[in-house]
């Protein structure tokens, strides 16, 4: 039985497994590529295309393409195609469907057990949106991991001999995160993490966007602007990423801007690239330098590498600048591939354990053995323990009962261990309360607040209160935070054993929404 692994990128994604030999191999999409676009084009309501045809298609038919849907996951923010309003879960699904379609494609079997990745950074609500992308897609979704978690096994299946503390500094196209692990027997420990999902490599093909738009408009005064035509623009956009990529082995490259007709010769240096987008790359070393002080505060003062993952780290700049800033010597760690090989692995190591716990060792046995792993990696797999932390502060909307200000009251916070379960009182604030209303808070910016617009409700719900209560009567809370950060709330009134669960939910998707999607979008066609 083959698993899965599935780096659900924001620009570019890729699946992977583990194959007959046991190694964590990146499968090749019908285009011969091993990563594919995160872009979908809506060609017509029953044909959808997802990948480099998708792309190409944005310069001929912007508005029926969407790209960097995973920036969306977790709001409520569907776009409109054909009439059809579609949200981020939905939309991710085709991507899954297209790397699901062409994996099976290469190695004659059918895709159903899949780990999907995020970045570290996510919250439970974006975590919960993948979750439900997958189902949405057909997919059983084993587990959602981390993206450096995903990159520390890839690591450490490459360095199996010694211990290691590792940096693992992760700028995708669309998302940045650092994080700091440990490697120890095999065991993987997440010490702490932090980051910016507002932050990737799309921001430096946005810089180069407008500079390219403004040197155009510097040369062809009367021409309208580039970014005012979307064709024009989804060109630049093209050009932009291009050049950014071709300014990592080059350090100089022209591009033609082409707009009404007109063209504009721009030349641009790798200096004058990494000028132009300094404050975005001083932000990520800001985020490190951030993680690595909550690290000392635990214990960590030494690292062993600097890891770099994610296809933005190819940027010579981005070496550079943390070889200067933390005299540690950073290491490519396969960054286009490392994610989805680790999450290969993930799934693979999680299903043997899984298998051997239920008692079913003849499959187990026959899983190892199709991927020709000796007894010891059999022992090691099944004894390796992966001990994470939560990436955000969540909490509740507290009422102080003298000036009724409302503030949010943090009971798992940033850093803590998962998995977290953390039990409460709380107090109604008036007599004769029939109701209290349990408002779920995660933590919206990069430090712990008590404000509440520094927060964003990610669940709400009502517990009923027996009537003719007094003020002060209690309210029984619970958070428990899983291993995956997803997020369940319970709260009890304990005199009738009354409960409120709360499920986290995003974009107003419930279980039902989610299963009515599945069956509406099987019936859409994926290329």
């Amino acid at each position: 039985m083959a698993v899965y692994g599935i780096d659900l990128g924001t620009t570019y994604s890729c699946i992977a497994y583990v194959d007959d030999v046991g190694r964590p191999t990146v499968l090749r999409n019908l285009e011969g590529t091993d990563t594919t676009p995160s872009v979908v084009f809506f060609e017509s309501p029953d044909n959808v295309v997802v990948g480099a045809t998708a792309k190409d298609s944005a310069v001929i038919e912007p508005d029926l393409v969407v790209s960097r849907i995973k920036r969306d996951m977790g709001q409520d923010v569907p776009r409109i195609r054909h009439g059809r309003p579609y949200t981020p879960e939905e939309i991710s699904a085709f991507i899954l469907r297209k790397l699901a379609d062409d994996a099976r494609t290469a190695t004659g079997e059918t895709v159903d057990d899949v780990v999907i990745t995020v970045p570290a950074y996510f919250g439970a609500a974006e975590r919960d949106a993948t979750r439900k992308a997958g189902q949405i897609a057909g997919l059983n979704v084993i587990d959602i991991v981390s993206e450096p978690i995903a990159a520390a096994i890839t690591y450490g299946v490459l360095n199996p001999d010694k211990d290691h503390t590792i940096l693992v500094y992760d700028l995708g196209g669309g998302t940045f995160d650092t994080t700091v692990i440990t490697l120890q027997g095999g065991n993987i420990e997440v010490i702490c993490t932090d980051g910016d999902h507002e932050l990737g490599g799309a921001d430096w093909d946005d810089r180069l966007v407008e500079h390219l738009a403004e040197r155009f408009q510097a040369e062809h005064p009367d021409a309208g602007s580039p970014l005012l035509d979307k064709q024009s623009e989804q060109q630049l956009r093209r050009d932009a990423e291009e050049l950014k990529k071709t300014l990592s082995s080059r350090t100089q490259h022209v591009v033609r801007v082409v707009h009404e007709g007109r063209v504009a010769t721009v030349e641009l240096t790798r200096e004058e690239l990494t000028e132009l987008t300094r404050d975005l790359l001083d932000r990520t070393i800001e985020i490190t330098r951030r993680t690595m002080e909550t690290a000392a505060s635990k214990g960590v003062e030494a690292y062993d590498h600097l890891v770099l993952v994610g296809g933005s780290t190819k940027m010579p700049a981005v070496t550079e600048t943390l070889q200067k800033e933390f005299q540690l010597t950073p290491r490519l760690q396969d960054p286009d591939l490392a994610v989805a090989k680790g999450a290969a692995l993930y799934a693979f190591e999680e299903t043997y354990r899984r298998l051997l716990l239920s008692g079913e060792r003849d499959q187990a046995e026959d899983m190892a053995a199709r991927a020709g792993l000796s007894a010891d990696q059999q022992d090691q797999i099944a004894a390796r323990t992966i001990k994470t932390v939560a990436s955000r502060a969540f909490g509740i909307i507290v009422t102080d009962k003298e000036n009724r200000r409302r503030s949010v009251e943090h009971l798992v916070h940033a850093n803590d261990p998962l998995p977290a379960a953390v039990t409460q009182d709380f107090y109604t604030i008036d007599a004769g309360q029939t109701g209290v209303n349990i408002e779920v808070m995660e933590q919206a910016g990069t430090v712990e607040s008590d404000e509440p617009e520094d927060n964003g409700q990610i669940a709400e719900g009502v517990l009923k209160i027996p009537p003719g209560k007094p003020a002060g009567w209690p309210i029984e809370v619970t958070f428990a935070l899983d291993t995956s950060g997803l997020l369940q709330v319970t709260s009890r009134e304990r005199e009738t054993g009354e409960e409120l669960e709360l499920r986290v939910q995003i974009g107003g998707m419930s279980e039902e929404d989610v299963a009515e999607s599945r069956a509406a979008l099987s019936r859409v066609q994926v290329s």
